[in-house]
């Protein structure tokens, strides 16, 4: 399986903080890969990074074998890369089907036509498909401030899907949600990854991360020190110390296995 997002020894320090030290990882095309790690292991920096939100000081990000290195987000996007952020980006004030017809033309100045309902009929037939996809098209006409975290999750999904993007990143899709949306949008990433779609997430909650993902990537300090299958990361005893600074594997256990303890769901942040 040929890699589909490749990022090879890639650093960055902001002042005197190394944030990134000879990172690296690769995302296999049609797979659904998880990014974890402690607070301060860098995971949000290098999901900037490859996004174009943050260009590095050295090493190289390729998408589908094109280097994108330092490029800017709009054509990171335009490459095919979709993102979410931990933090919804959403309109509030505009309906939920609104904030999807903005998602389907990013002219200059669209915002106040999709308000002036200039759409095209196949712009709000997508939106509608989609919205039903991930569940939402009963609050279609609502305002989506009045949605709840987790469907502002959803929302923000489907806004990314509308564009279509070969592989999709998701800034912690779990966080904060209920564990009945959280199986919700489990199940549509699942959904969409058996119609080929990949996708790499960062995520605290182990559980989510352990059952939904292929392929596993461990960061500490910067840089990257194990990555595998979920199996071979519960066995290592590198993702304790990371996490524990050490201790037995029955903490091992509980730490990636998503048992509902503080540690097991309690690890956020970049």
């Amino acid at each position: 399986m040929s890699a589909l997002l490749e990022v090879d020894s890639v650093s960055r320090a902001f002042g005197g903080l190394v944030a990134l030290d000879g990172c690296s990882l690769r995302v296999e095309e049609g797979k659904v890969a998880g990014l974890i790690g402690p607070n301060g292991s860098g995971k949000t920096t290098l999901f900037n990074v490859v996004t174009g939100y943050v260009r590095p000081d050295a090493g190289k990000v390729r998408l589908d074998g094109v280097d994108v290195t330092g490029a800017s987000p709009a054509r990171v996007f335009g490459l095919g890369l979709g993102r979410t952020f931990q933090l919804t980006r959403i309109f509030a004030r505009l309906s939920v089907l609104e904030n999807m017809l903005v998602a389907t033309q990013r002219r200059e100045g669209w915002l106040r036509s999709v308000v002036k309902g200039q759409s095209s009929p196949a712009e709000r037939a997508r939106a509608m498909e989609l919205l039903e996809f991930v569940g939402l098209e009963r609050l279609a006409r609502s305002p989506a401030g009045i949605l709840s975290y987790g469907q502002r999750k959803l929302l923000e999904l489907a806004y990314v899907l509308v564009a279509d993007p070969v592989i999709i990143l998701l800034d912690e899709p779990a966080g904060g949600v209920n564990p009945s949306l959280i199986n919700m949008i489990a199940d549509r990433i699942r959904a969409l990854n058996a119609e080929g779609k990949t996708f790499l997430v960062v995520e605290h909650n182990m559980e989510f991360v352990m059952n939904l993902c292929d392929q596993v990537t461990v960061m500490s300090q910067g840089t990257v020190i194990v990555s595998g299958t979920p199996d071979v990361i519960r066995k290592d005893a590198r993702v304790l110390d990371a996490y524990l600074g050490g201790s037995d594997e029955d903490d091992l256990a509980d730490v990636v296995a998503g048992d509902g303890s503080e540690v097991g769901h309690g690890v956020a942040g970049g």
